[in-house]
């Protein structure tokens, strides 16, 4: 059999199940992406913004109960719940079949099933993969055109590949009782119903790109991470590729994008991708990334000209934006966009906005924007090869005790690094500020496996990577005394990123401290910048107290794993806490 006969015969038995009144394959044209458009006009799913301030763009205003992803209700189906690990939500791929087979049962009666075969990475690359998405949703269609390469590239690449993820996609009651998000990763299947959020609908995704990708990497031999890309140009014109892992409100959209302020010196950054990267090892030996994706789903409250100019000049023609207000002539607004709002608004359900109601736009609102409108998108960021990574960054949000940036001693340092990531909660989202909350890697919701099993495939991957990237971890958050931030940030973690290309090097002065390589005060280039030498001194210093309480978390969070926790994990622990001890 064919794999398109296997595709279609996938696609039959998606319909004997949801009975849709219609079945349409997408080709991934523009003519068709138009109609969509269209369509979704003329029924009120979209709202066109304003034509001469944001050409092609448009507002999808969501039901209220479905405005994120939903971790409650997102499920790793393996045959043991061991292999699904401590970290995820398990249930065994017979009861989650039996279960929500019956939601998905008539689901798609009187609507039109969409066919979408997209491909994950870039085009002739033997690393893209494929997947096939059906829904009853042309919402989820228009986004995936715009995250996906959809159509005839996908088809094509699985004639030579022979592999294909599907994936079963609808919107039923959007009822947040009978909402699933369910990931088979033995059988590389996903199935999601009653949403349609992005992170829970677009399944190439989340659900794709991390869930299931992070079982096949492991599998396979390579790996799929929650990671921006980015190239750091120096003077001489020589690119340097960064991969680096930060969990959300850390500063990851504004790394991939930065404006760098030594530009003027002939430092500057190149975007290859703001949130997922996938690595493999070349035939020399080298660490290889490419992003899966084709465009970008950022969070629009906090976007600014100021803090990030070169997301807002690559979302003002040819978006989708979800859930952010509207103003009186046609243009998106949220919280953060740098103006106040303006009389006539409307928020993000419909309705007037005034001062004494809630946000005007939802905190999770959203922007869906191709990849190639970025300004300083890298030349090579569909590179079929991928680009070189030198350098793996690993930072959170803390307000102390992280230093600004340091590196790891070695591969398994680094490991045990990324392992231990914490990150502090705000008091929107927990009630309390200040809280740690251990993320590994960034990967805590999105690995689709055991993340003991997991640790040890970083691990045997640094085995074969011959020309290992050096690893670090970086905090652009720590704060003094009074609350203030130490260090301004944006634009001026270039001179981080500087540092740790002087490192990667062979270069940059550095301090052997218990938790790793710190650099000096006068290592870091501060020229023109107004920091204080006592605020460059905290930044840098090492909190004793705090790092060994840090250990005691740690071991709190690796405890959970058992006996799947690497044992080399563990001796790291204890000769952090030697170090520290001694010191």
């Amino acid at each position: 059999m064919s794999m398109k006969s296997e595709v279609e015969q996938w696609v039959d038995e998606s319909a004997r199940l949801t009975k849709p009144d219609r079945i349409y394959w997408c080709t991934g044209s523009a003519e068709e992406y138009a109609s969509f458009i269209g369509s979704m006009l003329k029924d009120g799913t979209l709202i066109a913004l304003n034509e001469k301030t944001y050409p092609g763009c448009y507002l999808h205003r969501s039901h209220p109960n479905d405005v994120a992803r939903t971790e409650n209700l997102t499920f790793i189906c393996t045959k043991t719940k061991d292999d699904a690990g401590p970290t995820n939500n398990w249930m065994s791929p017979k009861e989650a079949k039996e279960k929500v087979s019956k939601l998905f049962n008539d689901s798609m009666k009187g609507r039109t099933m969409y066919v979408i075969p997209y491909l994950m990475g870039p085009v002739g690359s033997p690393f893209s993969k494929v997947g096939v998405e059906v829904t009853d949703s042309l919402y989820v269609v228009a986004n995936m055109h715009l995250m996906t390469r959809v159509g005839e590239a996908a088809m094509e690449h699985l004639e030579k590949t022979h592999e294909f993820v599907p994936g079963l996609h609808s919107l039923g009651d959007l009822s947040p009782e009978r909402r699933f998000i369910l990931h088979f990763p033995e059988e590389k299947l996903i199935w999601s119903i009653g949403s349609g959020y992005g992170g829970n609908a677009l399944l190439g995704k989340k659900c794709f790109a991390l869930r299931i990708a992070s079982f096949m990497a492991h599998q396979q031999g390579w790996m799929a991470e929650h990671m921006l890309i980015l190239g750091l140009q120096e003077p001489t014109g020589h690119v340097t590729y960064m991969a680096a892992a930060f969990p959300s409100a850390s500063g990851k959209t504004n790394l991939a994008m930065m404006v760098s302020t030594l530009e003027h010196e002939g430092y500057k950054i190149l975007t290859v991708g703001d949130d997922i990267a996938w690595l493999h090892i070349d035939e020399e030996g080298r660490l290889r990334a490419i992003n899966p994706e084709a465009g970008f789903f950022g969070v629009a409250p906090g976007t600014s000209v100021k803090t990030n100019p070169i997301a807002m000049r690559t979302i003002n023609h040819n978006t989708i934006f979800t859930n952010v207000a509207l103003t009186p002539d046609h243009q998106p607004w949220w919280e953060g966009m740098g103006s106040f709002p303006p009389q006539g608004l409307t928020d993000w359900l419909g309705r007037p906005y005034a001062e004494s109601a809630e946000k005007a736009a939802h905190p999770n609102s959203r922007f869906t924007a191709p990849a190639k409108q970025c300004p300083i998108i890298s030349p090579h960021w569909e590179d079929p090869k991928g680009v070189p990574i030198s350098a793996i960054i690993f930072g959170s949000r803390r307000s102390a005790v992280v230093p600004l940036v340091f590196q790891a001693y070695s591969w398994q340092h680094g490991v045990f690094m990324g392992a231990g990531m914490g990150a502090e909660t705000t008091a929107a989202a927990t009630g309390a500020v200040g809280v740690v909350r251990r993320d590994p890697m960034a990967m805590l919701p999105f690995c689709g496996y055991n993340m003991g099993d997991y640790f040890r495939h970083w691990l045997e991957m640094g085995g074969r990577i011959r020309k290992q990237p050096k690893i670090f971890r970086v905090n652009w958050f720590r704060k003094d005394k009074d609350g203030k931030f130490l260090w301004p940030g944006y634009g001026e973690n270039i001179r981080v990123l500087k540092w740790i290309l002087e490192r990667v090097r062979g270069g940059g002065e550095a301090g052997e401290t218990p938790i790793g390589f710190v650099p000096s005060p006068a290592s870091l280039d501060t020229g023109g910048m107004s920091i204080a030498p006592e605020a460059l001194k905290e930044l840098l210093s090492i909190d004793k107290e705090g790092w060994l309480k840090g250990t005691d978390n740690i071991e709190e969070a690796f405890g959970q794993f058992g006996d799947r926790l690497p044992g080399e994990l563990w001796e790291e622990h204890k000769n952090m806490r030697q170090r520290l001890e001694k010191t």
